[in-house]
């Protein structure tokens, strides 16, 4: 949490102020407040925070408010101490997107271990409960209408670099969450099981799971194989299950996290 609250002032303050490019939540009306007292944003970061580390106690739970308590507090200093930090570029462009991926990494570390840098999320959880809007549907509102009111601070061109940071940084946010090299659970049920199972680990290195299952519409015993892949491997369970027989059935969806059991891949040569 220490060093993602570090990259987040790192991106802030050497990227994303001196240029006038601002994030979502509370983070960029901190921005454009620091820019219309003159106050340091540090101050705007730290305080307008506050009350949602309150709320996050009260809903989350004393852990979480500690946490985020702690790399709000470092994030806060640190935009204070880079102040005097010459901005490495002044190239729009290049400033909201690597503004945007070291923020984004860091707000994923945050995350990732326990914590959090911005309100709004608390806040859409609050209001999810009482409105008819998603939690995503609500912050996806709430940095809009942030990300609108740099136009008539900074002007229109800054809220769109602003934008593209913002952009980039929520996509960096899910690489840091769920890595880069993203798990995939996979499903099949087929006939020839044992001959789909036993090639799986012989050519992919892959351990798999049997389960009992019954057919809805036949009510026959079925055999599911289960296992866990990279997405670098999938085409080649593909390419081995339709080898092995053509009409199995084949799902295969994304997962965020893989602790435990005998996920380590062996040895195929």
């Amino acid at each position: 949490m220490f060093l993602g609250a570090v990259l987040v002032s790192v991106g802030l303050e050497i990227f994303l102020v001196p240029n006038h490019i601002i994030d979502g939540g509370i983070t960029g009306i901190s921005i454009i407040l620091a820019h219309l007292t003159g106050a340091q944003l540090g101050l705007f970061l730290f305080l307008l925070n506050l009350p949602f580390l309150f709320i996050g106690y009260k809903q989350i739970g004393k852990t979480f408010a500690i946490s985020t308590l702690f790399a709000v507090a470092v994030m806060s200093v640190g935009t204070t101490l880079l102040i005097p930090v010459p901005v490495l570029t002044q190239d729009l462009l290049l400033s909201a997107v690597f503004g945007g991926i070291i923020l984004g990494t860091g707000v994923g570390l945050v995350i990732r271990y326990g914590g959090s840098l911005d309100g709004t999320e608390i806040v859409a959880i609050l209001l999810n409960k009482k409105t008819p809007f998603s939690v995503g549907e609500v912050v996806m509102f709430l940095n809009i209408f942030i990300l609108a009111s740099a136009g008539f601070v900074f002007g229109w061109d800054r809220a769109m670099y602003s934008l593209i940071a913002y952009y980039i940084a929520f996509k960096m946010i899910d690489i840091t969450l769920e890595g880069i090299d993203q798990s995939k659970s996979v499903w099949i049920i087929s006939d020839k099981h044992s001959d789909i199972g036993d090639a799986l680990l012989a050519r992919l290195g892959r351990g798999v799971t049997y389960l009992n299952g019954e057919g809805g519409y036949s009510g026959d015993d079925k055999k599911v194989i289960f296992c866990v892949i990279t997405r670098l491997e999938e085409a080649k369970l593909k390419s081995i299950v339709e080898e092995v027989d053509p009409s199995a059935f084949l799902a295969i969806g994304n997962i965020h996290d893989v602790k435990g059991g005998r996920f380590k891949k062996k040895d195929i040569h």
